[in-house]
């Protein structure tokens, strides 16, 4: 076989001389990460017999995916020995074969067939959704293979980065890589880049530094401001107590309990695995130790049962139930209520005020990850719970939660009385007011 020169940067030999189960490789535009890659996945099939998948989320065709990159790498080199096929690529000395896969829920099945794959590489890995990476990740399993990613991070939620590189371990290499690590970046590529630093630092850290998005017009709520409200500022509030009920719907959902006090976010209560009854009771204990001045509880699925017994317990005048489907307060500006109590969460995060949010990164995620969407007059509507959950892997629980406190304005500054359910004597109904009468 002839012998080609080739050069790599050292920032990508790794992937040639060093055995990790990942290789993680990420950044910004112009880094080189796809180049590098595909010249070491070509050298190694090169070397002995190999079989290497490339894939990506969606792939409608072999022209979605890196064939033709492979293909340009290949003949640039003048690698004689590849044959290109029309789905895939083959070595003919070596016997090296590569296939192209589609990971989306169309095709996921079609990937338990690759058992025997020596590498996979990810191409636009922070397009890779949580159901699909857990097909995949177990679905690679031959001794000493590796799965390779590269990818331009989207948003702080991109399932990729945080299954694999969050929290990387010993058998985990993850490399940030940008346009000023790549020894072969045009001088051109790098004015574009230092203009749009200039012009630009968000939008420059993004494409040029491979930083989350800080904000985009698909999303509702930043990053940015989320973070800024995890930041301890406020630990105590005399306004009144508010909880929101969202409870959990099917599968792996929580029932989360969510305490705010004004500009302060208490604490959030998860439980899983509860019945109505338990659900029921719970909410009860939480009334009677923390006299919330109103309770808003998500009325669908089991919601409505939880509702009914806290009616028939006497906390009607407490307790209120809220449709997410609903009509909003303001129906010309938002498609449902769901929508309308998410951008109060928008517009309290963004008031001159300080707020306070626990040190959430389940919270953060949510928040930061809903995206919204326009529909007719202009409404805001935001996407569908499922389309969330799709997306990261779990429903946006916590940030439900937290929307329910904002379901309509609570103005009293008294505590709950809790009449009825055994909890308030008669003779207590007639004396609220300490020192005052005690007359109707």
């Amino acid at each position: 076989m002839e012998q080609v020169k080739i050069q790599i940067p050292k920032t990508y030999q790794p992937l040639l001389t060093k055995h990790y189960r990942y290789k993680f490789f990420h950044g910004g535009r112009a880094g080189g990460k796809s180049w590098a890659m595909a010249d070491a996945l070509l050298l190694l099939a090169r070397s002995k017999k190999m079989f290497i998948a490339c894939v990506r989320e969606v792939q409608n065709s072999i022209k979605d995916s890196v064939y033709k990159l492979l293909k340009d790498r290949a003949e640039f080199y003048g690698f004689n020995d590849y044959v290109f096929f029309d789905d895939r690529i083959e070595n003919i000395i070596t016997k090296s074969r590569f296939v192209f896969k589609g990971l989306g829920e169309h095709n996921a099945q079609n990937i338990k067939s690759l058992e025997g794959v020596d590498i996979c590489w990810c191409e636009e890995a922070q397009t890779i959704t949580t159901g699909s990476l857990q097909i995949l990740l177990p679905t690679i399993r031959k001794p000493n293979s590796e799965i390779w990613f590269s990818m331009n991070r989207k948003e702080v939620s991109d399932p990729a980065y945080k299954m694999i590189a969050s929290n990387p371990d010993d058998d985990t290499l993850v490399v940030k890589v940008n346009y000023y690590n790549n020894p072969f970046c045009p001088e051109e590529i790098k004015k574009m880049a230092e203009k749009s630093k200039r012009d630009n630092y968000d939008e420059y850290l993004h494409i040029w530094e491979g930083e989350p998005m800080q904000q985009g017009d698909y999303k509702l709520i930043s990053a940015k401001s989320v973070r800024e409200a995890m930041v301890q500022k406020i630990s105590e509030s005399n306004s009144p107590l508010v909880i929101g009920l969202d409870i959990a719907r099917a599968g792996n959902d929580k029932t989360v309990f969510c305490f705010r006090k004004g500009r302060l976010v208490i604490k959030f209560h998860v439980v899983r695995g509860y019945d109505t009854v338990q659900v029921a009771d719970l909410l009860t204990s939480f009334i009677k130790d923390y006299k919330p001045s109103k309770v808003f509880l998500d009325l669908g699925n089991s919601g409505a049962g939880v509702y009914d017994i806290l009616n028939a317990r006497g906390f009607a005048k407490i307790v209120k139930g809220i449709n997410f489907g609903g009509k909003a307060i303001q129906n010309d500006r938002y498609k449902n209520k769901r929508a309308e109590m998410w951008n109060s969460i928008k517009n309290w995060l963004e008031q001159e005020l300080p707020v306070q949010l626990p040190d959430d990164d389940e919270l953060l995620e949510e928040l930061s990850g809903v995206e919204r969407v326009r529909v007719a007059q202009d409404q805001l509507q935001l996407e569908d719970k499922e389309e969330f959950k799709k997306r990261i892997g779990r429903s946006p629980d916590k940030a439900d939660a937290l929307a329910l406190t904002f379901a309509e304005p609570v103005y009293e500054t008294n505590n709950a009385k809790l009449y009825g359910a055994g909890y308030t004597a008669i003779e207590d109904m007639f004396s609220d007011n300490k020192g005052s009468s005690s007359e109707w």
